[in-house]
Parts: C-alpha cells; structure tokens; sequence
C-alpha cells in the first residue's frame, strides 16, 4: 500500500513539482489549494504525512495544524513549509504540533530525505504502540524496556519488568506461583519458590510508590 501524502500549497508551480517528485518516489498524493479545502482534505481522508504551507488562503498552515492535532490525530508526522525564516513562526509551529519546519525555497532532495525521517519515526511509534501494555496509568513498551506510571519513569530491573510485563499480559486473572515461576524464572528454575512473594513485593514497591490505587494484589498466596 503506498503511502498518502497531502500536500497543501497555494502556489501551482510548488505544488505541482511536490506532486512530480514525491509520486516519482512511490508516494499518493493529495493536493489542496487553501485551508479550508486542506480541512476538509484531513476529516475526510487518512494520511500517512501532511505537508503544510503556512501562508495559505481562507485558512492558515498553522490554524489547520492545531485543528487537527486537537480533533483529529496526534500521531500522524506533519511538517510545515513556509518562505518565512522568522525563528518565532517555526517555534509557533512546533509548538503546535509540527514535526518539522522546512523553509522555501529548499532542495527537493533535502524535503524528501525528512519526510523519509518522518516516515521512518512514525512507523516505529506505531509498532511501539501496538506492542504498549496499559492498565490504568501505567505504560509499558516492551521493546524499549520502558515502564511509565502517570507519565513518570520508573525503574526496573530486568527480572522486575518481566514480570510487569507478565502480570499485565494476564491482567484480571489469578496468577500461582508456580505460573510465575514457569513463565518468568523459567521451567528449568530450581530455588526458593518465595521469590515470587520478594519479587511482588519490589514491584509492587516501585509501581505504586505514591500512588493512590494499588494495582498489583495478592489473594491467598496468589498474584493477579
């Protein structure tokens, strides 16, 4: 499936040769020759990246960007193009919600290598939120190691995220320990079965340090 890209450029000479160079590179696009078009372009269609010209007619590049980062989407990578090298607008943008802020008149290989960036970022978000493990306010992304309680870090041994990650992955049931102890430790664990018990503990210690809710109890000598 190719990747969509919108284009919103009032001027016709700009846009058409955006048109030529990224459909020449494999890429869908769609264009818009002013803001309100560009709106109507977001609601209506899913994007893989949106290039937005800042000084666009009946609605401004920016103006359409804090649109659509509040109702739409917060994911998807936009970047800005603008003839105005004023540091003030670009802090304007990226304080918006722009990935990145390119100024005219630029090389077309120097735009086409930061949307590849982009492109690149955005894909790597995706699989990370697709492997996230939640429960309340903790976050969990397994491939980076990383455990979040109301945004904050937290962290953890390589043996304590395991079995965060366990524990998580079977959220709502009874966990034994002989479960832990297979599934964590390994079939092949040959030691105090207490160490589960030590392990809850530390976790529980960590994860809920200042907290108001508990989320990891203990029922009969059982986790869940």
């Amino acid at each position: 499936m190719k990747v969509k890209i919108l284009i919103a450029e009032d001027d016709l000479k700009i846009s058409r040769l955006l048109v030529l160079e990224l459909e020449y590179e494999g890429y869908e696009t769609t264009v818009c020759h002013d803001g309100v078009e560009a709106v109507q372009a977001v609601e209506q269609n899913r994007f893989d990246l949106l290039l937005l010209d800042v000084m666009l007619p009946k609605l401004s590049g920016l103006e359409i960007l804090r649109r659509f980062r509040k109702k739409n989407d917060r994911t998807t990578p936009v970047i800005m193009l603008t003839a105005k090298a004023d540091v003030t607008d670009k802090v304007s943008g990226l304080d918006s919600g722009a990935n990145d802020y390119i100024t005219k008149p630029f090389e077309n290989e120097e735009l086409l290598a930061r949307i590849r960036v982009q492109l690149r970022k955005s894909k790597q978000e995706d699989t990370e939120r697709e492997s996230m493990l939640t429960l309340a306010d903790v976050v969990v992304y397994p491939e980076r190691h990383e455990v979040y309680r109301n945004d904050q870090l937290i962290e953890l041994t390589a043996k304590e995220f395991c079995l965060l990650v366990y524990l998580l992955e079977n959220q709502g049931h009874v966990l034994t320990r002989d479960q832990l102890l297979q599934h964590v430790w390994g079939y092949d664990y040959i030691g105090d079965t207490n160490v589960t018990d030590v392990y809850i503990r530390y976790l529980r210690k960590k994860i809920d340090h200042n907290a108001s809710v508990s989320l990891i109890h203990t029922v009969r000598a059982s986790v869940m």
